[in-house]
């Protein structure tokens, strides 16, 4: 079982930027994937962004505004959200896929735009 927390939500202006953090709960090997997904209320939870080792990649519309990373020594996975828009609003989640193929999601941190 892999626990992930994620952390870092609020309410920002449009514009701002937001940094969320996602703790594993064990050491991230490179063949883990971690995604960060998001829910806007009434919709259906979209992909956001993936990073497997040093390869990422992202939705376009966040494309040039967010970037994800990871910092290994602290089992985290980051994702930095520049120029925030209100559509961006929205439970954002981390997911690890492992190299067994198991997934196992965090339980979400609130992301709040205001225009």
């Amino acid at each position: 079982q892999v626990q992930l927390v994620e952390s870092g939500g609020g309410l920002v202006q449009a514009g701002g930027s937001l940094r969320l953090s996602c703790v594993v709960s064990r050491y991230i090997f490179n063949d883990d994937t971690v995604d960060w997904h998001r829910q806007a209320a009434w919709k259906q939870r979209e992909w956001v962004t993936s990073i497997t080792g040093a390869n990422t990649n992202y939705l376009d519309s966040v494309k040039g505004r967010f970037t994800v990373s990871r910092d290994d020594a602290k089992n985290t996975v980051y994702l930095q959200m520049n120029n925030l828009k209100p559509e961006d609003a929205a439970v954002y989640y981390c997911k690890i896929r492992t190299w067994r193929g198991y997934d196992y999601w965090g339980q979400g941190t609130q992301v709040t735009v205001s225009s």
